[in-house]
């Protein structure tokens, strides 16, 4: 990871609602946190997921697509482009419902199911961690 990219991820991170992040790789570790901590990267440390924040206060009621990872979330494939799904939308399992960034690189959410999007629950552009609900929809 460069210099840059580790200040573009803390500059999204003091700009989030979230108020610690952990990122482990093989080559370093990563702790950011709100209120007084600094971001420490350290020696090699072995590989894990990122720490997820804590859990929003309130959760929507019903199934929701979640974050598979800390990044970005991206209703479209471009700024000026159509967004995969908008609420109303009925969707087959495996459809492609948002992007997720991270690191520069895109990764695909896919539908659990045959569904109907009921809520998008986050802004395009968002810093999103691991498990925050992105999209509600009900089976069928």
């Amino acid at each position: 990871m460069t210099n840059q990219e580790i200040f573009e991820l803390m500059a999204r991170f003091d700009q989030s609602g979230i108020t610690t992040f952990k990122l482990n790789t093989k080559d370093f570790t990563l702790e950011l946190g709100k209120g007084g901590s600094a971001a420490v990267p350290t020696a090699p440390a072995a590989v894990s997921a990122p720490a997820a924040a804590p859990a929003p206060a309130a959760q929507p009621e019903g199934p929701c697509i979640t974050a598979p990872l800390v990044g970005t979330f991206y209703a479209a494939s471009a700024p000026d482009a159509e967004p995969f799904v908008k609420v109303g939308d009925k969707v087959k399992k495996g459809q492609t419902v948002c992007l997720m960034e991270a690191m520069k690189m895109m990764n695909e959410v896919h539908a659990p199911c045959d569904c109907t999007i009921e809520a998008i629950l986050q802004e395009d552009g968002a810093l999103v961690s691991f498990g925050d609900p992105l999209i509600r929809y009900r089976e069928g």
